[in-house]
This record gives C-alpha cells, structure tokens and sequence, in this order.
C-alpha cells in the first residue's frame, strides 16, 4: 500500500473531482451542489492551465482530497495572486493532516511560482474551517466579500435584493 502522493490532477479525474465538490457544497451555506455546473467548471480548469491548477491527493489510485488554484492578477500587490477556491478531503479521511499536507503544498508552489497572495472564502458559520486556515497562517481581511449573481442558473444562494 502507497502513502498518499499529490499530483496534479488529469482530465481522467474529472468524475472524481466533481464527486468530491458535490459532497464541499453541501457543507457551504451559499452554494447548492450542481455535478453538471462543478464538471463545467473543473473541466475548464483541466484545460485551460494558465487559469488555474487543481492538485489531488491520491492513494492506490483513490482520490482522497482535492484543492484548486485559481490564477488572476492583483494590481495593489503588481503581481499576479491566487484564490484558492476549493479544498475538500473525503469524509472518512479527514482528522489525519491530509488537509494541512495539501494546503502546504499549494502553498509551497505558490511561492516556487512568486505569486504575492491567496485569499479564499470560508462559510461563516464553518468555525473549524476558520481555524484550520489560521492555523497555517491567512488572517481575516478587513476586505467584506460581495458578490453580484449574474446568472439565473448560477446555483448560489443569492439574498434577496433589498427594496430602494
């Protein structure tokens, strides 16, 4: 039996991926899981490299957790900067330090790349998420996340719009 290994993920785990943001969205309040729309978007990220990278954690084959990067550009930081968008580990694989050893290691190639930052949301209400960032380091911003829905289809929980 291999010891989990991190690799960067192929167009081939797609099913598994998607598998994996499913069982993340149903932990977040703002999102609603949707495997057609999380497929959309991981395949775009598969084939489309310059925009991002997903990196998996594997073992014997089995995807045991998964996390993506998504590349952009900070003009306060003159640079470019990442947004770590998911990062999710199987159910009865957490508790071990496979998240802590997937987070290093994005965090290892994000600085081997010279990227300035990375800034990710967590659910409000998800304190031990919370304390699993802090505890490798990212901090509260003062910065309040906004976000504007442009698609009926979008698959977030939008509030409603207040009345003027």
């Amino acid at each position: 039996m291999d010891g989990p290994r991190i690799e960067q993920a192929t167009i081939e785990d797609l099913p598994h991926l998607t598998e994996l943001l499913t069982e993340l969205f149903t932990l977040e309040g703002d999102f609603v899981p949707d495997s057609t729309r999380q497929m959309r978007g991981l395949r775009m990220l598969l084939e489309q490299p310059s925009r991002g990278r997903i990196f998996v954690l594997k073992q014997n084959g089995m995807i045991l957790g998964m996390l993506n990067l998504l590349f952009t550009i900070s003009t306060a930081e003159g640079g470019s900067v990442i947004i770590l968008e998911d990062l999710i580990i199987r159910a009865d694989y957490r508790g071990h330090g496979l998240g802590s050893r997937l987070l290093d290691y994005a965090l290892d190639y994000a600085r081997k790349k010279d990227f300035k930052r990375i800034t990710l949301l967590t659910d409000r209400l998800n304190a031990e998420a919370q304390r699993f960032y802090k505890r490798h380091g990212f901090f509260e911003s003062a910065m309040l996340p906004m976000r504007y829905v442009l698609s009926a289809d979008a698959g977030t929980h939008a509030p409603e719009r207040p009345r003027v």
